[in-house]
């Protein structure tokens, strides 16, 4: 749903994590979705990332992204969120480790003084809970 929504803002997407072999089911995944909803991505290190509206990367992406969503805690910096359109740090809040994770992004970036908000869709629909 948020990749999307990014795409259709017009914005060019970095999905950050990891673990290559993670990113590799995620690919897998994308690929498997509806017909009618097709998301054109590819995964780092071939020979057209830079062509690819959405990249999967475990490190920078080189597809002049304008958004970045962070997967099982990749980092992101409070410059990245400064020079970006949009940055989603993505997590399960019913996994300790994951939340623990989140929490120390969030910390980061709120002593960075960086803008950010925080979503949860615990009540079964997107509600802000938190913004900096």
């Amino acid at each position: 749903m948020l990749l999307n929504k990014a795409r259709a803002a017009g914005w060019r997407v970095a999905v950050r994590g990891t673990d290559a072999a993670r990113l590799a089911w995620l690919d897998e995944k994308l690929w498997l979705g509806a017909n009618d909803g097709f998301l054109p991505h590819g995964i780092a290190g071939g020979p057209h990332d830079s062509d690819q509206p959405i990249l999967l990367t475990v490190g920078a992406a080189d597809n002049g992204a304008t958004c970045v969503m962070s997967v099982d805690g990749a980092a992101v910096t409070a410059e990245e969120v400064a020079s970006l359109e949009r940055v989603c740090i993505l997590f399960d809040g019913n996994d300790p480790d994951q939340l623990n994770t989140a929490r120390e992004h969030w910390k980061a970036l709120k002593d960075a003084s960086a803008s950010a908000q925080y979503w949860s869709e615990e009540s079964g629909r997107w509600e802000k809970k938190a913004e900096t």
